[in-house]
């Protein structure tokens, strides 16, 4: 085991992460960075993706290079044992999102059966517009209809009928050409899945360019699949964000309340959660036990999307998760699914803290688990607020601190609402692009690696792009980042460039805009194909760029992978596990940008990482014959 020579001022530059890890070390509690220093280093064969244990003649590990080259026991070269490892991968990832999105479907069906009362729809409008998108005759048709008819459609899409998916219809026609010349158009969002698992068994696809091409066909299922039903259904079901100021960090525990963290990425737990802690019952029974009232909090993309929806304050990101526990404060913590350390159950039995799971297909041993269905939903969140209330006397008061005052960020930029902010069109950000005083767009998404400063690569590379007047949306984790660093209020206009600064001071937009969850980078590729058919062209020729600077998950890598593949260059702070392999290295840094018009970059440097986005922006500004820099043309 080596030794981690990085001090905790190292590990994470805020206050409240670090004040809890000096707290977590006084206490003997082992966090993700311990056990990161207990495992590194890593296994070189499986850091570059060179073992294989798909089959019991192995397993193997595969030595590409010099005298002790060896193969696999059935003959697979570097190049195929990378591509497999990789293609599966990309199909955990694209599965997690989409099954993520077919839960959210199932509850839309069962409010379009009339069999249940625990959920309802909330936002007719963008329901009737979906309908209308993916070709309902909507005459004679109530809520209640639309939704049940729009539900069979998108059942359809997870199938393996079809020919293209129904969301596919936003993509330029130009993109969907080459989708369809490279054989990648996304068919059907569990067939791409199961066929990725099939070709990568033994004996079946050994060419790993064919491997790495329906990997990319995988990604794009979910991309323009099962995220994107999962983004458009939770709106639906839920209410399309609108913008709102929200607090965030760990300041947002109360003392005096009972705190309850909703962790995850489902709304379909944390709504109900969320009603039974605002019920007037609920509230009465914590004032019985000596608290103030229930405070809600949200961790990860379950915060998000409770944060966009409903005003819920942000605790954390990934790797406030464990932190947030330290504090001593939290009463309970109600998990759905995905990016859940099992760690959590532990240091939860260090506190007062109950841990309660919810999902069927998402359980941890050592947990309360209370399953919420389509017909109990309800009953459950009144279980899971009762316990949490009852947990409240047991709080030690000697080993509470919550360690900082919390921060402001501006959040419910959904496009609707950002075209709502732009008076209705996207025309005013076309404009602005073209004469240069908005130099392009960038997506910042995804996760923490505690291989990475906490937070520092995300915020660094933020910093550096609305600087250079490139306007930043952001998902997921990367949201309490930058509200950390005061880059989601119209103060953070002062870390602006001049032209974007002028721009965002015009439509009341701060220079980093917080448009979801992680499922919600459908809503990125959506806004991108709608700029590009403003333009005529396809979203490659677009000044547009995307990063995941902290990421480690397989959901990451296929959100990566969608963005490459829908034409949009994306960055990356550390490498997938395919260094192992020259052909698919190759293929992902340069040999892609020949079949999608995008690659993949690798920079772990935020100013370097900045660098190089900017070269591309300016580089496809060019190309559509715009001046790089603001030309002075009257903005109007």
């Amino acid at each position: 085991m080596a030794k981690d020579t990085r001090t905790i001022e190292d590990l994470s530059q805020w206050e409240d992460a670090r004040r809890m890890l000096y707290k977590a070390r006084e206490e003997g509690i082992a966090t993700v960075w311990d056990r990161l220093a207990e495992q590194t280093p890593h296994c070189t064969f499986c850091d570059q993706g060179l073992t294989c244990s798909k089959c019991v003649m192995g397993p193997c590990r595969i030595n590409p290079k010099g005298p002790k080259r060896t193969l696999g026991v059935c003959g697979a070269d570097a190049d195929l044992t990378v591509a497999r490892n990789f293609g599966r991968f990309i199909a955990a990832g694209a599965a997690s999102h989409s099954d993520h999105g077919r839960d959210l479907l199932e509850v839309l069906e069962a409010v379009g059966q009339g069999e249940n009362t625990e959920y309802a729809v909330r936002d007719p409008q963008k329901l009737a517009k979906l309908c209308a998108e993916v070709g309902l005759d909507l005459a004679g048709l109530d809520t209640t209809a639309q939704a049940k008819a729009l539900a069979e459609v998108f059942f359809k899409d997870f199938g393996t009928r079809n020919h293209a998916l129904s969301l596919l219809s936003r993509a330029p026609q130009k993109r969907r050409d080459i989708w369809q010349a490279t054989r990648t158009t996304p068919r059907g969002i569990d067939r791409e899945c199961v066929e990725m698992l099939h070709r990568t068994h033994m004996g079946v696809d050994c060419d790993p360019t064919s491997i790495c091409l329906h990997a990319a066909r995988t990604a794009l299922a979910d991309g323009w699949g099962g995220s994107m039903i999962g983004t458009e259904l939770s709106d639906v079901l839920f209410g399309t964000p609108r913008p709102a100021t929200v607090a965030a960090n760990l300041g947002v525990l109360a003392d005096d309340k009972v705190n309850i963290l909703v962790h995850g990425h489902s709304p379909v737990v944390s709504e109900m959660i969320l009603a039974a802690a605002r019920d007037p019952a609920m509230l009465a029974k914590a004032r019985a036990v000596g608290a103030a009232g229930i405070n809600v909090a949200g961790l990860c993309c379950t915060g998000n999307e409770v944060l966009m929806r409903q005003g819920v304050p942000l605790a954390g990101n990934h790797l406030m998760t464990e932190l947030a526990l330290v504090t001593g404060a939290v009463e309970m913590v109600v998990a759905d699914y995905q990016c859940i350390m099992p760690s959590l159950v532990q240091i939860a039995a260090c506190y007062h803290t109950r841990f309660v799971t919810t999902s069927e297909k998402a359980q941890f041993p050592g947990a309360t688990h209370l399953e919420f269905t389509l017909g109990n939903a309800r009953e459950m969140a009144f279980q899971a607020v009762t316990l949490a209330i009852e947990a409240f006397p047991r709080r030690d008061a000697a080993r509470v601190e919550i360690p900082v005052a919390p921060v402001s960020l501006r959040t419910g930029y959904s496009n609707e609402a950002i075209l709502e902010a732009l008076g209705g069109s996207a025309e005013p950000l076309l404009a602005a692009v073209k004469i240069g005083l908005v130099r392009g767009v960038v997506g910042i998404v995804g996760c923490n690696n505690p291989k990475l400063p906490h937070d520092g690569l995300l915020v660094g590379l933020a910093r550096e792009l609305i600087k250079q007047d490139v306007l930043v949306v952001v998902t997921g984790c990367a949201t309490v980042a930058m509200g950390k660093a005061g880059l989601m209020t119209m103060d953070g206009l002062e870390q602006a460039g001049v032209g974007l600064a002028e721009f965002c001071g015009r439509f009341d937009l701060p220079p980093v805009l917080h448009v979801g969850s992680c499922v919600d980078n459908s809503r990125i590729l959506a806004l991108c194909a709608l700029l590009a058919d403003a333009l005529g062209v396809d979203i490659s020729d677009l000044p547009v760029a995307a990063s995941a600077p902290e990421w480690y998950s397989e959901k990451a890598a296929a959100i990566g992978l969608y963005a490459v593949a829908s034409g949009v260059m994306t960055h990356l702070g550390l490498p997938p596990n395919i260094l192992g392999s020259e052909l698919v290295t190759k293929l992902a840094l340069g040999g892609l940008e020949d079949v999608f018009g995008a690659h993949f970059v690798v920079e772990p440097d935020p100013v370097k990482a900045a660098a190089v986005i900017s070269r591309r922006i300016t580089a496809k500004r060019l190309a559509l014959g715009l001046n790089d820099r603001y030309d002075g043309t009257v903005y109007s």
